[in-house]
């Protein structure tokens, strides 16, 4: 193999590896909302049970809005690695066509479709988990 051919798969691989970055940046942003998801809820559940009428259902809103918000926060984040492996495999499709000879180019363009589509289910969960995070009413408990 010529050493253009492994120099041209590399120069292909560039690109992709920086929306990599981009996506390790989503991941990280997920998984820090995903904790502090967590533990608000961890402070929900271990409120002191007699809790009077009104704050008892004030708490137990909020849960529910914070138990909806971890949901979609998880299936972001899966979605986002999902994207990243799909990424991934994208890569090293084209990198082994070229030193394989062959033509793949439909299926890294296939890969990247389902890669793109990942991303943007992603993003949308993220941006549903923002509202949600804006809209909950927060009980008083802390």
């Amino acid at each position: 193999m010529p050493i253009d051919g492994i120099t041209h798969a590399i120069q292909l691989a560039v690109a992709p590896v920086f929306l990599l970055s981009a996506v390790s940046t989503l991941v990280s942003v997920l998984i820090a909302r995903l904790g502090r998801a967590v533990d608000r809820r961890r402070v929900l559940v271990s409120a002191p049970a007699p809790l009077e009428a009104p704050l008892a259902a004030s708490a137990n809103g909020e849960l529910a809005f914070v138990n909806r918000r971890i949901a979609v926060i998880y299936a972001a984040i899966a979605l986002a690695v999902m994207g990243a492996l799909l990424i991934c495999l994208m890569i090293a499709v084209a990198f082994m066509a070229v030193l394989a000879g062959t033509h793949l180019a439909r299926m890294v363009a296939v890969l990247f479709v389902l890669a793109m589509l990942a991303l943007i289910a992603a993003l949308a969960l993220f941006l549903r988990e923002i509202y949600l995070a804006v809209h909950t009413v927060p009980s008083p408990l802390r």
